[in-house]
């Protein structure tokens, strides 16, 4: 049976998790000064509010497993990336601190506390298309999810291969200051992007065939809107320019800024 009453439950005490924890997170970041760590904590809160949604929900064993699935290898890379990239790394992030330049002649903490409880809100409206396919009650499989579930497993192969060229091209001494040109990031300049946005296309089509699951649509569009507007595309591109300068110029007449396709003349 699909309870209403259950599922508002679990909303509201997902969305009560979720501002808590971003509490929690921006109290250690006023001791250590790295925000990274906001991130790296939104990432994580999908993840476990995936996980109680699994344990509460009431839908669909097989259809639980996949969607927990889902949430978990998706966490785990991006929080490993995060953890040892942003958060572990002995300065904090170049756009975090483009932001604390910003906000100099503001109350910083005022705004880095409203920056990161916008991404706990952030974080429980993405894990919504796993709470519906939680609750759906369906015993197999229907369309939209087994097209879901081979997008996803395309586009999480995608940003981890994507992430692993571009760490072994940061790891050579020789391209220093220079553009990545490998694989995927020679036919896209933000290749991890497009995936990561495939992967919540992904995400959403996978719920999509839960009842509700319409709602899940909002997260494709939401990230898309993340990705050109706010903390995405912008603040990478604005720091790649500061230290490649012409390097990335002529990266940027050349290479498609979001989808990998053919070289421009």
């Amino acid at each position: 049976m699909y309870s209403i009453d259950l599922l508002g439950v679990l909303l509201i005490l997902g969305a009560g998790f979720a501002f808590s924890w971003m509490m929690i997170l921006w109290l250690i970041q006023l001791k250590t000064k790295n925000a990274g760590i906001g991130f790296f904590g939104s990432v994580l809160s999908i993840v476990l509010l995936t996980l109680f949604y699994y344990f509460e929900g009431n839908g669909w064993e097989n259809r639980k497993d996949v969607a927990l699935l889902m949430a978990s290898l998706w966490g785990f890379r991006l929080s490993l990336f995060i953890l040892f990239i942003r958060v572990l790394s002995s300065a904090e992030d170049p756009r975090y601190q483009q932001l604390r330049k910003k906000w100099e002649k503001l109350d910083v903490n005022q705004k880095f506390l409203e920056f990161f409880e916008f991404q706990g809100l952030l974080a429980f409206v993405f894990s919504i298309p796993f709470l519906l396919a939680c609750f759906n009650p369906l015993q197999e499989w229907n369309g939209f999810e087994k097209m879901g579930s081979f997008l996803w497993a395309f586009a999480f192969l995608g940003e981890v291969i994507s992430d692993w060229q571009l760490y072994r091209f940061k790891s050579k001494s020789s391209d220093k200051g220079k553009a990545c040109r490998v694989g995927f990031w020679n036919y896209s300049r933000h290749p991890n992007y497009f995936f990561e946005w495939l992967v919540w296309c992904a995400i959403a089509l996978f719920a999509f065939g839960s009842p509700f699951g319409y709602v899940a649509l909002v997260c494709p569009l939401l990230i898309f809107y993340l990705i050109f507007r706010v903390t995405g595309i912008p603040a990478v591109e604005a720091q790649a320019l500061r230290v490649q300068g012409d390097d990335y110029r002529k990266y940027q007449r050349t290479t498609n800024i979001f989808v990998p396709w053919f070289k421009k003349k």
